[in-house]
């Protein structure tokens, strides 16, 4: 399932959230996305920039706020070993980026999937 959005990339509000979003991560263990009816998840094609990602929270209230006023989308929490084992590479077969925390607004900080587990990884040896 893809949306078309223009989003503004990488901008200093997305970089407090990307900060966030690690830290909350590192403590919960837990990625949230968004599925629908059919178990689908939620993938979001940048127009400006040409290519697809997949909209990560780091709970669940954040990704229902994202999804207000679309019925068939639900949250759905993925463990941090699933995402870092199962998940980081069938995005990047599937050549999808991720893209953290997006806000309303339609900004939102993307990076490939082995960008964001070699940064997680990072973060879970320093504990």
């Amino acid at each position: 399932m893809s949306h078309q959005e223009n989003s503004e990339t990488n901008s200093p509000d997305c970089e407090a959230r990307y900060e966030a979003f690690l830290d909350a991560v590192i403590e919960t263990r837990e990625i949230w996305i968004l599925v629908n009816s059919r178990n689908e998840f939620l993938k979001i094609f940048a127009e400006d920039e040409g290519f697809e990602y997949v909209p990560l929270w780091p709970d669940a209230d954040s990704a229902a706020r994202y999804a207000e006023g679309d019925e068939d989308l639900t949250p759905h929490a993925l463990t941090l070993p699933e995402f870092l084992k199962k998940w980081v590479a069938g995005l990047t077969g599937d050549q999808l980026e991720v893209g953290v925390w997006p806000a309303g607004d339609g900004t939102v900080w993307v990076l490939s999937a082995e960008e964001l587990k070699a940064e997680l990884n990072e973060l879970l040896s320093g504990f």
